[in-house]
């Protein structure tokens, strides 16, 4: 896997592995086909599984098409995006890599399919033909979850992607992690900047790790003061930050006002995403609110000494946990059910917010487990395939429940009963016995009865 740092990426909502993953797909397979660029005059777009089956509530259908156009999820503006999506939509014409025009229609060129292909339930495969009508290159890629995106190949062999078999400093459990705070005497932000400094400068480690903070801040602005109150989508949702935002600002003597608060942070963060705006992944987009909610609510409580040091080493914790997720178990909704997204999520933060409060790694990593504990068997059952119902309040939930897991973590005095890695290997086991219609496809669960009880 390398390094750990991709558990945070600035992308644009609102899924992570239904969108950023499709478009960073999109430029993959560009990449895939620049010899034979010339020669391409079609392509068309099969999508699989929880991509299809939610793809057009999640805009996996438009990401494919953006990507393909040769654009990143970090460098998406809504000017390029309109641009985009106007002229393969409207013109017929797609910019294939951003270097050539050829025709697209998207009734026939971009295909749903019910079915599952075999390795992931987020499935796509790209063609590209010649003007005879020639398959040139096909690719099948997986959207793992987090905006990562794996070949069938790599799938099929992970062992040749793995490429840090022979690193000094390494851990892919929470034991692993507690034994090498115990044996270099440090905590588990400083392992996890250890670990990082394999693949990059310190001073790039915190760079990137405040510019993370920085995006975080600024998709909780543009959620309290957007320019449209409505969310996209059938559903029509109007948006309750900016009341709530309202109410934040006025209110001072209410005693529960800081349960509010968290809130605020949170759905703020949440309805950016639903909106397709720019947030962080962290792990997920659909989840991409509780870290960002949890820190702003240290921010809130402790104000300047909130600094620097804290947000780096907030994130360092938050991104070592986060990987054990993703090496042992997984972070796709659409694989293991909400549980995956959310429940990692609000590990990740309960871990972290321990961390910079005092706590000992094996407190860390104890709030961390009692946060996913209590998200375990949390189905993704979003409403219309839109990340909006019951996704945006889930994630101030996840906040909640992570702040509460690491002050229980913190005041308890005997040893917990069970460890973060039993807990993620539980939580992976239960999404895979997990009916699918109750995995990112709306087939089931809420999205299945919204509507039809009077």
């Amino acid at each position: 896997m390398g390094s750990n740092l991709s558990i945070f990426k600035i992308g644009v909502g609102p899924s992570s592995s239904h969108t950023v993953g499709p478009m960073l797909a999109g430029n993959l397979f560009c990449e895939l086909i620049t010899p034979h660029l010339q020669d391409v005059k079609k392509i068309k777009i099969e999508l699989y599984g929880s991509l299809s089956l939610t793809g057009k509530g999640h805009l996996t259908d438009l990401a494919c098409i953006i990507g393909l156009s040769g654009i990143k999820a970090q460098e998406l503006t809504p000017t390029s995006k309109e641009s985009i999506l106007h002229l393969a939509l409207n013109d017929h014409k797609l910019n294939l890599a951003g270097t050539q025009e050829i025709p697209f229609f998207y009734e026939e060129d971009v295909v749903f399919y019910r079915d599952f292909l075999p390795l992931h339930e987020n499935g796509m495969r790209l063609n590209a033909f010649d003007a005879e009508g020639k398959l040139i290159c096909s690719q099948v890629y997986y959207s793992i979850g987090g905006g990562f995106i794996a070949t069938e190949e790599e799938l099929k062999n992970p062992s040749t992607t793995s490429g840090d078999s022979k690193l000094e400093l390494d851990f892919t459990s929470a034991k692993d992690l507690l034994e090498l705070c115990s044996k270099y005497h440090k905590s588990i932000a400083e392992i996890s900047m250890e670990f990082e400094k394999q693949f990059h400068t310190q001073e790039e480690i915190e760079k990137y790790c405040l510019e993370i903070w920085d995006a975080m801040q600024e998709s909780y602005r543009n959620g309290c003061e957007p320019n449209s109150e409505i969310l996209p989508g059938p559903l029509k949702l109007k948006r309750r930050a900016p009341e709530l935002y309202r109410k934040h600002k006025s209110t001072s003597s209410d005693p529960l006002a800081i349960v509010d608060s968290v809130s605020l942070y949170a759905i703020a963060v949440a309805e950016e995403n639903g909106a397709g705006g720019k947030v962080v992944t962290a792990p997920t987009n659909g989840a991409c609110a509780v870290v960002p909610a949890v820190m702003l609510y240290l921010q809130e409580q402790l104000k300047e000494r909130f600094g620097p040091k804290m947000v780096v080493d907030f994130l360092l914790t938050a991104m070592a946990i986060g990987s054990l997720y993703k090496k042992n178990a997984s972070i796709s909704g659409a694989e293991a059910g909400c549980q995956a997204e959310m429940g990692s999520a609000s590990s990740m933060a309960a871990g972290a917010m321990a961390m910079v409060m005092g706590a000992t790694p094996a407190q860390v990593c104890s709030a961390a487990e009692i946060a996913m504990e209590h998200h375990l068997g949390l189905t993704c059952d979003p409403v219309a395939g839109l990340v909006q119902i019951p996704c945006i309040e889930r994630n101030a939930f996840g906040a909640i429940k992570a702040i509460s897991a690491a002050r229980m973590a913190m005041s308890r005095e005997s040893d917990p009963t069970v460890g973060l890695d039993e807990v993620i290997l539980t939580m992976y086991q239960t999404g895979k016995d997990m009916d699918l219609k109750y995995k990112e496809t709306s087939l089931g669960g809420l999205a299945k009865t919204f509507g039809s009880v009077c």
